[in-house]
């Protein structure tokens, strides 16, 4: 028999544990390069303090490749990349968080570094390996000062005697740097400060000399206004690469004279956002077809027909990291109502098959069900969003109460929310609490005109836009227009800070490791790292000419006009953005008499990665809604609020 209890204060089977333990995704998937079964991943486990562990499926068997001691991350730009590659004897190289050296594992042995041991602590970082021979190519960070911007990089070749070989230095980054099939080339991608890889990013490609090292590079592709995301040989003579001279990321054939012709063209995005070097959105198939990537969703584009068709598929939403292997795709696969998983699809049957084991999952009946949806801001402009409504079939609210809501405002902000299950959401919605992801002007996976929609509006589009949203469900009669919650992380964090103290839509906001302080979070304030350092020349304007944009839409100068209660969670070790920028937010707050809440982490960086931590989170997340919305949180430690 259904309970009527007040929406908040349901009691749910879903708990915390379940949804700390439910972020161990798997990812950077990839295969043997000659022959063989052998499949390889990345299995991120919170209950391990967030250690990334190196998996390899042979036939029907799952093993732990390396030593417990050993978490397979590094750390390049800070929000790291392919931690790995697999030589073509077996033997696999791979970067190790703790002292962030490259190190090569033979089966049945010992790991053993074969990078220098650097002078300071993390001050030798690689990252986007690549196998090439008895080594790797790969980006190399080399920390040059006590400042977080002085970074120098190169592309490198490591072998596995130690050999280190610098191989370009043409941009201030580069990423993926591959080698010609006849071995007398070499491709990467470049690019500068101030722009993002989304912005502007350039295809070079050099001959490579007798002693292994770079000639002068071309450049064939991209520059101003051009965006590459991926390139990867298919000839000695041509190259494909998903770019967007168009607006959106398709998939090109480039020449060595420059000549790029779009495989198929169409108004979708095929690519994304690096911000992970060794990101894979496309493979080829061979016979003018190739595995693509439209916005997470498995296609495949045939070039003879120039279409890009949509799988059909269990899995609704692929991480990039596809590869490909006698027309079978490989890659790590997310639901609507199941844990990722890694998973192998035959194209030919349509034969979709999970290599990982699923575990305990909730009883699909507590689970929301994504409606996707899309609103009108203030100007008419379409915002898209996902809806998860309160879920739970022991419990309903009273007659008359309509149910609170947070808007999830996701990272980057050049990032994105998609359909697929969030556990973390599952806990709020089902106890009684809806949540809409909002893919707010600036999210990536619709074109480049809705990206830029963001350019210098940081702090005013996006605060709008998730306010339109709210405001909406609320005037539908979906959401309590009085209980409305704003919530995010990173730029999420920043959103949700800005909306608080800009409008008065929400009631409360959760402000996760955050951007508060814009001024502060540039080249010159040195509070951030070097690769996003000039990324809010972009979003907010170029200084000194902006300068009072910069002050105006900062939160840390705007603490008196918080339309609500504020909890705060942010990472000690955060190098993106930093806690000392929270810090001074508290310190501003604390004898404000606005309720508030900090809880800081030790050992966290930017995002949670331990089990602990994200149990903490969610417990302090619904305590302190259930005290601004007036409900009583079941089997919650209530957290202390203080003005």
């Amino acid at each position: 028999m259904v309970k009527i209890a007040p929406y908040g204060a349901w009691q749910s089977p879903i708990s915390a544990a379940d949804a700390a333990a439910a972020d161990g995704a798997a990812g950077w998937v990839s295969i043997g390069r000659t022959g063989g079964d052998d499949v390889w991943w990345i299995e991120t486990r919170p209950a391990e303090g967030g250690r990334n562990a190196l998996l390899r499926r042979t036939g029907e068997r799952t093993e732990e490749v390396l030593p417990a001691e050993f978490n397979v991350r590094n750390r390049v730009h800070e929000y790291g990349g392919r931690a790995y590659a697999v030589l073509d004897d077996g033997r696999v190289v791979f970067t190790s968080w703790a002292d962030q050296r490259l190190y090569v594992y033979t089966p049945g042995g010992t790991p053993e570094p074969i990078s220098p041991e650097p002078d300071r602590h993390h001050g030798l970082r690689y990252s986007d390996l690549v196998a090439v021979g008895d080594g790797v190519w790969c980006v190399r960070e080399t920390v040059t000062g006590e400042l977080p911007t002085d970074i120098e990089r190169h592309l490198v070749a490591v072998s596995v005697d130690g050999t280190v070989t610098e191989l370009a230095a043409s941009h201030h980054f580069m990423a993926s740097p591959r080698l010609s099939p006849d071995g007398k080339r070499a491709a990467w991608l470049g690019w500068n400060h101030p722009d993002m890889p989304w912005d502007s990013t350039e295809l070079c490609v050099a001959d490579i000399a007798d002693d292994g090292t770079f000639g002068p590079h071309r450049v064939l592709a991209g520059g101003p206004g051009v965006s590459i995301c991926q390139v990867e040989w298919e000839t000695p003579e041509t190259l494909l690469a998903l770019m967007d001279p168009t607006g959106w990321w398709n998939l090109h054939r480039v020449g060595l004279d420059g000549i790029a012709v779009n495989l198929a063209p169409c108004e979708r995005e095929l690519g994304g956002a690096m911000w992970k070097l060794g990101m894979q959105w496309f493979a080829p198939l061979g016979g003018g077809k190739h595995v693509v990537l439209a916005a997470g969703a498995l296609a495949i584009l045939d070039e003879r027909s120039g279409t890009v068709t949509d799988v059909e598929t269990d899995a609704p939403v692929w991480a990039s990291s596809l590869s490909v292997r006698d027309g079978v795709v490989y890659g790590s696969t997310h639901y609507t109502d199941r844990k990722p998983a890694v998973a192998k699809l035959d194209l030919a049957t349509g034969e979709l098959t999970e290599l990982t084991e699923q575990g305990p999952l909730p009883d699909p009946a507590y689970l929301p069900k994504p409606e996707k949806r899309t609103f009108r801001g203030p100007d008419g402009r379409e915002i898209p969003a996902y809806v998860f409504a309160p879920t739970n079939p022991d419990f309903a609210g009273p007659d008359g109460e309509r149910p609170p809501y947070m808007v999830h405002v996701h990272g980057g902000p050049t990032g994105s929310t998609s359909s697929m299950l969030n556990l973390d959401f599952a806990y709020f919605t089902s106890r009684g609490i809806g949540v809409v992801a909002v893919n707010y002007g600036g999210s990536v996976g619709y074109g480049r005109a809705f990206r830029e929609v963001l350019k210098e509006q940081w702090g005013i589009v996006d605060v709008v836009d998730c306010a339109a949203v709210a405001q909406a469900l609320a005037d539908e009669g979906s959401a309590d227009g009085a209980r409305l919650a704003v919530r995010g992380g990173s730029a999420g964090g920043w959103t949700a800070a800005a909306a608080m103290t800009s409008v008065k839509t929400f009631a409360c906001g959760t402000i996760m490791f955050p951007i508060l302080d814009l001024t502060a979070w540039t080249s010159g304030g040195g509070e951030t790292h070097d690769f996003e350092s000039r990324y809010v020349e972009g979003l907010v304007g170029t200084l000194p000419e902006h300068a009072d944009r910069y002050a105006e839409r900062s939160p840390v100068n705007k603490v008196d006009q918080l339309a609500g209660p504020v909890l705060l969670l942010q990472g000690l070790e955060d190098e993106v953005c930093p806690p000392v920028q929270a810090n001074r937010f508290v310190a501003t707050l604390d004898g404000s008499g606005v309720p508030h809440a900090y809880l800081t982490f030790e050992g966290e960086q930017h995002g949670f990665r331990k089990a602990e931590t994200m149990e903490t989170a969610l417990h302090a997340e619904l305590s302190f809604y259930g005290q601004v919305f007036g409900f009583e949180p079941s089997e919650t430690p209530r957290l202390d609020l203080r003005t």
